[in-house]
């Protein structure tokens, strides 16, 4: 039995392939090194698992995720893996070789993130070949949920959202300034509570269609002046793109595309089935 994972800096979807080579999914939150350690790691997964999940009888696990691009990070989670799957060889690799292989397969071309955080690079069909740094929640993340959730939390609070919208997030969240401060400076997780937001945009979307549309245009405006456009010869490639966000305000983001001259290919909400493809039919076999 083998499980594939693909997580992002919220949540992680798994796939168990038993003996019988039944697919079996299931979810829980998010891993990044970065922001989550071992001991959080094995207490989370200990607690959030399926029960019905024979831990022991596990021969390979493939996990994909957020943070898991140097290999103090990849040790952090491959460390906690194996304490939790103790029979298993334990396979970590970064959420943007799962995003390349599951958009592309064995074909080169650029593969792209956008959810919680934002991520980029051209692959060759089977490894990353050139990568841009997003930078992360703090220099970065162009184009992400944390990017656009902290331009709403900022409209908010400067008071720059249009009346009805805002009186619509406090109703929601009911959230003072002190409160959201609170949240960034002081409590954990701070991108995910501002990617959260994105969401809360998406909601009201059709109702503020100038405002929503003027958000996400900067945001994935950024990401191509930030990221994409530094590629060589970025026209070249057709944008294809995995998460929440970029799943979300594809419309958005495909006019955005064009304006920079790029094709549009695959855009995808998560990129567990299609992993799961190429584990099961593209990968080399060892």
């Amino acid at each position: 039995m083998i499980v594939i994972a693909d997580g992002g800096s919220t949540k992680t979807n798994w796939c168990l392939i038993n003996e019988a080579g039944r697919k079996i999914y299931f979810n829980t939150e998010g891993y990044n090194p970065y922001f989550s350690k071992g001991e959080y790691i094995v207490k989370s997964l200990n607690e959030t698992l399926p029960d019905h999940l024979e831990r022991e009888k596990l021969t390979a696990v493939y996990y994909y995720g957020a943070g898991c691009s140097t290999p103090a990070n990849v040790k952090i989670v491959a460390d906690a893996m194996q304490q939790i799957f103790i029979n298993a060889t334990i396979f970590v690799g970064h959420d943007l070789l799962a995003s390349s292989r599951a958009l592309l397969g064995n074909e080169p071309g650029f593969a792209a993130i956008l959810g919680t955080g934002t991520n980029s690079c051209l692959y060759d069909g089977s490894e990353i070949t050139m990568n841009i740094d997003s930078l992360g929640y703090f220099l970065g993340d162009e184009g992400s949920g944390s990017y656009i959730g902290k331009r709403v939390l900022s409209d908010y609070m400067k008071g720059y959202m249009p009346k009805g919208l805002r009186e619509a997030f406090y109703d929601n969240y009911a959230l003072t300034n002190e409160d959201i401060f609170d949240n960034i400076y002081n409590k954990p997780l701070p991108n995910r509570f501002c990617a959260s937001f994105s969401k809360f945009l998406y909601d009201f979307k059709d109702s503020y269609e100038d405002y929503a549309f003027a958000t996400i245009d900067y945001a994935f405006t950024a990401f191509f002046e930030a990221l994409v456009i530094h590629y060589p010869n970025y026209k070249d490639h057709k944008l294809n793109c995995v998460g929440s966000v970029g799943y979300s305000f594809r419309d958005i983001l495909s006019i955005v595309a064009d304006r920079y001259e790029m094709g549009v290919g695959k855009i995808i909400r998560s990129p567990i089935d299609d992993l799961v493809h190429y584990h099961l039919e593209l990968a080399p076999k060892a």
